[in-house]
């Protein structure tokens, strides 16, 4: 055995001799696709790598003391010269605290794991030239992001987002990496019942709901498992009907979650790729249509088009804390992305959905709970919008209480749609109401008269 001086020495002395190796093929753009496929974990080049460096230190005899985050000399060889370093026991989730760990962080060369709701500084570090390796290589996978642009958001290949801050937007020297994992695989609403997220009480309920198929938004702040929710809605839903979705950024996999259903996932680069794509979508036939992460006027504006047209099933997230003024924050969205009248647009938003499920993120951020249910109102003699809260989390108690009426417009569309579940989302409704009553009168009139005098 030959005895290294440290672990770094081991690893720049065999990255040498697999840069040597992969000099002399003399095709540059080859190794370097390879390379960054090797860090983003596909198998074929990373068994690549990983039997180049097997044989390197069978045939060297090198050994050395190994970190504590790496367990074998291969593994660490590996990911400090073709992976993702130190990040590696976080991305495989190796120790039993990472398991559930949800996001990473890179600062400078401070490495930081999302640990029991919080970010715990970690004893290894990321260095500048290695931070700039990983960054090189997440970016070959987005050839629309431009290596010079500060900000890039990237995703890997088991959904994982990372978003990159490089100098020019951040402070000199504190360059900032950040990843988000997507780890939840069963997307059932028993399992978001288990993790407390849900009232188990109201899964039957839930059903129904997805059964009748109503428009529906799923709010909140970020990482409030509003995403995860609309996945786990979604994959109740009728796996013969044509689906469409659009999200600007490729987080769920329906291809993975529900194989057997007919769903289009568009992938639009921009705003501009959004103007374009409305009227392809509007023609592609889907039964429904998922806006995945709505974030803008455009994608917004899809949405509420699709529905006000009649399309049933429409389903989105859209980042909000103050879910009572829905039809208020969506509207003004659109009407700065694409103009109009702004109380005009609230009316067509009034219109179109039917439910916003609104999420929050506790204190231990672990944590995620459905904090109301909100069903839309349009008195159209009035014109005037209402919101009927039918769902409220009590944070003291750490349960829920329910309202049981829904509006007749909800009844017409259940009667079209399937009447039997209908009936059993009313009585559902009208059980949970009266085991676990809400106090006080659930309807809300948000002020919205001074909007009304622009003629629409």
């Amino acid at each position: 055995m030959k005895q290294m001086n440290s672990f770094g020495d081991l690893c720049a002395v065999i990255k040498k001799k697999i840069d040597e190796l992969e000099e002399s093929e003399n095709k540059p753009d080859e190794v370097l696709k390879r390379q960054s496929r090797a860090i983003l974990g596909l198998e074929n080049e990373v068994n690549y790598y990983r039997n180049l460096i097997r044989k390197i230190l069978s045939d060297s005899g090198f050994s050395c003391e190994l970190p504590a985050w790496y367990d074998s000399l291969e593994e660490g060889v590996f990911q400090e010269n073709l992976g993702f370093s130190c990040l590696s026991e976080w991305i495989k989730g190796t120790r039993e605290e990472l398991k559930s760990s949800s996001s990473a962080k890179v600062i400078g060369d401070r490495v930081y794991f999302q640990i029991g709701g919080e970010l715990v500084l970690q004893p290894q570090t990321l260095p500048y030239e290695r931070r700039m390796q990983l960054r090189r290589a997440l970016l070959l996978t987005a050839p629309q992001n431009r290596n010079s642009d500060p900000y890039h958001e990237v995703y890997l290949e088991d959904g994982s987002r990372v978003t990159i801050f490089s100098e020019g937007i951040s402070k000199r020297g504190q360059d900032t990496i950040v990843f988000r994992k997507f780890f939840v695989k069963n997307y059932t609403f028993e399992k978001q019942a288990e993790l407390h997220t849900i009232p188990r009480e109201a899964i039957d309920l839930f059903k129904s709901m997805v059964r009748v198929g109503y428009n529906d938004a799923f709010v909140g702040a970020v990482k409030t498992a509003k995403t995860t929710f609309l996945a786990t809605w979604q994959s109740y839903e009728d796996q013969q009907l044509e689906g469409v979705q659009l999200e600007t950024d490729p987080e769920l996999p329906w291809h993975l979650i529900m194989p057997k259903a007919p769903i289009l996932q568009l992938v639009p680069d921009g705003i501009e790729s959004l103007k374009k794509i409305i009227k392809p979508v509007m023609r592609a036939d889907g039964d429904y249509i998922i806006m995945a992460e709505a974030r803008d006027g455009y994608s917004l504006g899809i949405a509420v088009k699709a529905a006000n047209k009649g399309t049933r099933r429409v389903k989105m997230t859209f980042h909000t804390t103050d879910s009572i003024d829905f039809c208020y924050d969506v509207a003004d969205e659109i009407v700065l992305a694409q103009g109009g009248n702004l109380y005009s647009r609230m009316i067509k938003v009034a219109k179109s959905f039917h439910f916003i499920f609104h999420f929050v993120q506790l204190a231990d951020k672990s944590k995620k709970r459905l904090k109301a249910i909100w069903e839309i109102r349009y008195n159209d003699s009035l014109g005037d919008i209402s919101m009927v809260k039918i769902c409220e989390y009590d944070y003291v108690k750490d349960s829920w209480v329910w309202s049981g009426c829904i509006g007749e417009d909800k009844r017409i569309i259940g009667a079209e749609e399937s009447p039997e579940a209908l009936e059993r989302m009313e009585k559902e409704l009208s059980e949970l109401a009266r085991n676990y009553p809400m106090q006080g009168d659930p309807v809300n009139h948000p002020y919205y008269a001074h909007l009304k005098g622009v003629a629409l």
